[in-house]
């Protein structure tokens, strides 16, 4: 994180707490990142938020931009400004959302996670990042495919990166399948056999990442359930997750795991891709 210059944080005037500003402002302290302040709205009343949020920070030594914007979309407005200003971080925070409503329409969330060309963190909580905390990171080690290789080392080197701003301790997770005895692969018609095959990639995982062997955990079960609970044992501050295009990069489709474990996971959450899927989606947007 050391190496973002500017940061777009997504305003929210209607809500009580900033928590999406408060945590950008605490990376700002730590990374000297200058902050540019996002209102989505088309009607232009909120200059006196604005100046007051911008006002605090500079008092702070925060260097800051304001822009109230709309275009023809939430997500949309919010790219739009990533672009123009050069930012490679995206903050907002999470408000869940009304569980019919998330039935009929794809979230709001969920469409910025899948089109932003650059990492994206989702505030929940107040808590203050800090060297007390855990970072962890998920990952499928039993997907050696070269997307989700180059997914890994996006997510590990962004969660690493993370670590060093906080001071924070990394935790790796990784899940694996039960056992099949329709499976083609006899490997995965035994736990014994899934779970020596799994070992064994965690064990090239640590290595090409030079993590500490400690801090890798590997368990038996569906990703989406495994990895908020994980995050609740380590009391993770921060959950980083990553997304690879599933049906090829003309899709640009975020993984059902990340979305699924957005609105479950009590921690923060940072949504990273490989390098070509945001190069793809930069490339999309230039058009």
């Amino acid at each position: 994180m050391h190496s973002i210059r500017r940061i777009l944080v997504v305003m929210t005037p209607n809500q009580p707490e900033d928590y999406a500003l408060d945590r950008a402002r605490q990376i700002a302290k730590i990374t000297g990142a200058h902050l540019h302040l996002l209102v989505c709205d088309r009607r232009n009343i909120h200059g006196d938020y604005l100046k007051q949020a911008a006002d605090k920070l500079q008092a702070e030594n925060i260097s800051v931009s304001t822009q109230q914007s709309w275009r023809d979309n939430f997500h949309e407005t919010i790219i739009q400004a990533q672009r123009a200003e050069n930012c490679r971080l995206v903050v907002k925070q999470h408000f869940p959302e009304n569980p019919l409503k998330r039935a009929l329409l794809t979230p709001d969330d969920w469409k910025l996670l899948r089109y932003c060309p650059v990492p994206v963190l989702i505030v929940k909580s107040s808590r203050i990042w800090d060297k007390s905390g855990t970072i962890l990171a998920a990952v499928d080690v039993g997907n050696s495919g070269s997307e989700h290789r180059a997914l890994h080392a996006s997510l590990i080197n962004n969660a690493l990166a993370a670590a060093e701003v906080t001071g924070a301790s990394l935790h790796v997770f990784t899940a694996h399948p039960a056992p099949m005895l329709s499976a083609a692969d006899p490997t995965f018609q035994l736990r014994e056999t899934i779970e020596a095959r799994y070992r064994e990639e965690c064990q090239k995982f640590v290595a090409e990442f030079n993590l500490d062997p400690a801090s890798m955990h590997l368990k038996e079960g569906p990703a989406d359930v495994l990895i908020p609970r994980m995050a609740r044992e380590l009391h993770a501050m921060l959950t980083v997750v990553g997304t690879v295009a599933r049906t090829g990069l003309s899709g640009a489709l975020i993984g059902n795991t990340a979305e699924v474990v957005l609105d479950a996971l009590e921690t923060d959450v940072l949504v990273v891709k490989p390098k070509n899927v945001m190069d793809y989606l930069e490339n999309q947007l230039q058009r």
